[in-house]
């Protein structure tokens, strides 16, 4: 098993951690009722996915 030989700064874990952050996601109006939903997902508040109601 490794054991970390000196102590890395403050700056040094920032850098590796750059990339390590959440997205927002993606959202579209939905075209039946205008509330924002995820792409290819049914939307939340109407139930319409692709022109038809699934919920």
């Amino acid at each position: 098993m490794a054991v970390q030989q000196r102590r890395n700064s403050k700056t040094r874990k920032a850098k590796r951690r750059t990339h390590f952050k959440l997205a927002a996601p993606t959202l579209t109006k939905c075209p039946a009722c205008g509330a924002y939903k995820q792409p290819h997902h049914a939307c939340p508040s109407c139930g319409d996915y692709n022109g038809r109601k699934v919920a």
